[in-house]
């Protein structure tokens, strides 16, 4: 039984991740009533954060990207009237590939001098090069104005071409390409270390492989540490309470531990119903996967009903350990995140691509004094955790766990000699305690089948509902998060 408390509000948002947050926050600076249900018991999502022993870990997400001036991220805090979030600002992070490491430079000049001197100086390498570097000029550009796909609309299509820009309208014809289709045209297919660099950059990014993922939204993604990423002081705990302070100021209501049950009504009087109560509202954002989105409201199950079929085996899951060791342990890197792939010829994922972030040195509010908190995750497949009893899936977290460890050692010799904190967590830990479907994250592997002008559109054609966040377009990650939530806001609002 759902008791009768009911209040109204302009707009309710479900969910209580980056997109769902943001959104709201947008809205209410816009004047707009909004209240956010967050089923855990705190804000975050695949983007948030747990707390042990003086320790804050992230649980996914470690890094905000485009935060800094003229970004996506920093859009956000200007529209909203949120002060710069403090952090450390990194110039870069190592990738160790099998047999050299690669320094990902934020400064572009360094980037440019790097992937030559390492990966090669032919005239094909150089031409490459210069087809990335154009569309991912061409694409931030465009995201920083607010792109908006699908397109649905000829007001959309126009937003698009200013966003574009007359310039950039050429780039348009790639849109269907894959990252391995420009490899070959190069002659480069057959560049082990080259493709490799590529595959891990494009996994973490757009969770899909090299010949499958569209060429621009590989380019973004290889090219984000160019637009700057950003370790909040106090990790993604320090963040939040950060969002979520400045939200409350500006009236808007966050309900965590209030999981929604289901949606009733529809435009202009929608209800809320949730365990703890009800509430109505004349618009709804869901920002939860497109899968719980679609049990919650019939209309809106039934229009995302194609998309669920076509996307059933695109989703993937990660695994991720969290230590808590003594400083010295760390020590002698100049660079606080590496991303490790051990075997050139082994499939990616289960340890073979992983990335590892650690606080910042006097980063109190993340580790103790003289200890560092450290995160290591890598990509797994959901169907190696299903049906497994509670032996089996614990041995297979450890197994997976200890694999990590040993793999960081590459860039830390001495990791985990002494933890104070080791924990794992798998897909089961999503599925606990962020509610996400099988304990997938990060949205769909992107294909040119379903991103794009093929996404989740924000607006499924039930009036007055709208999605937002991994399951939609641009996908996953902090800043497609972000400019999902510029997209729906200006719609809504």
């Amino acid at each position: 039984m759902f008791r009768t408390d009911v209040q109204d509000y302009d707009v309710a948002v479900l969910g209580g991740g980056l997109a769902g947050m943001a959104t709201a926050m947008r809205l209410q600076a816009a004047g707009r009533s909004t209240v956010v249900f967050e089923a855990h018991g705190h804000a975050g999502g695949c983007a948030g954060y747990y707390r042990r022993r003086g320790f804050s870990f992230d649980v996914g997400a470690t890094t905000l990207v485009d935060f800094e001036p003229g970004g996506v991220g920093a859009e956000l805090l200007d529209a909203t009237g949120m002060a710069a979030v403090p952090g450390e600002a990194l110039p870069g992070y190592r990738v160790w590939l099998p047999d050299r490491a690669v320094t990902l430079h934020r400064d572009p000049a360094a980037w440019r001098a790097e992937r030559l001197r390492v990966l090669g100086d032919s005239d094909r390498h150089l031409r490459f090069w210069a087809l990335l570097d154009g569309l991912a000029a061409t694409f931030w550009r465009a995201s920083r104005a607010g792109v908006r796909l699908p397109v649905r609309t000829p007001a959309d299509a126009w937003h698009d071409l200013r966003a574009v820009g007359l310039r950039g309208l050429p780039a348009a014809r790639h849109l269907n390409a894959t990252m391995g289709g420009a490899l070959r045209r190069y002659g480069l297919r057959g560049d082990v270390p080259l493709v490799a660099l590529l595959s891990v950059l494009v996994e973490d990014t757009v969770h899909s492989s090299i010949d499958r993922a569209p060429l621009i939204n590989a380019a973004l993604g290889i090219t984000i540490r160019g637009a700057g990423l950003t370790r909040a002081h106090g990790g993604m705990r320090g963040f939040w309470r950060r969002l979520v302070a400045h939200y409350r100021g500006l009236g808007g209501h966050l309900r965590t531990a209030h999981r929604v049950a289901r949606v009733t009504g529809s435009a202009g009087a929608f209800g809320v119903h949730t365990q703890r109560g009800t509430v109505t509202a004349r618009r709804v954002v869901s920002a939860l996967p497109a899968a719980t989105t679609a049990a919650l409201h019939p209309a809106v199950g039934r229009r995302l009903a194609p998309y669920l079929a076509r996307d059933g085996d695109a989703h993937g899951g990660a695994v991720v350990v969290c230590l808590g060791v003594p400083e010295s342990e760390v020590d002698g890197q100049g660079l606080t995140h590496h991303q490790i792939l051990e075997d050139y010829g082994a499939p990616l994922g289960e340890g073979n691509n992983m990335f590892v972030s650690v606080s910042a040195p006097g980063d109190l509010d993340s580790a103790p004094a003289g200890h560092r908190a450290v995160m290591l995750s890598t990509h797994t497949e959901l169907a190696a955790w299903e049906g497994l009893d509670d032996a089996a899936h614990d041995a297979r977290a450890k197994w997976l766990g200890d694999r990590l460890v040993a793999l960081a050692r590459r860039a830390y010799p001495r990791l985990g000699e002494r933890p104070v904190v080791y924990e794992v967590g798998t897909p089961r830990a999503y599925e606990r305690f962020a509610f996400r479907p099988r304990g997938a994250v990060g949205g769909v592997r992107q294909t040119t089948r379903n991103a794009n002008q093929h996404a989740v559109p924000h607006d499924v054609g039930v009036p007055g509902f709208w999605l937002v966040g991994d399951s939609t377009w641009p996908g996953l990650g902090t800043v497609a998060c972000v400019l999902g939530s510029r997209i729906v806001a200006e719609k809504v609002a």
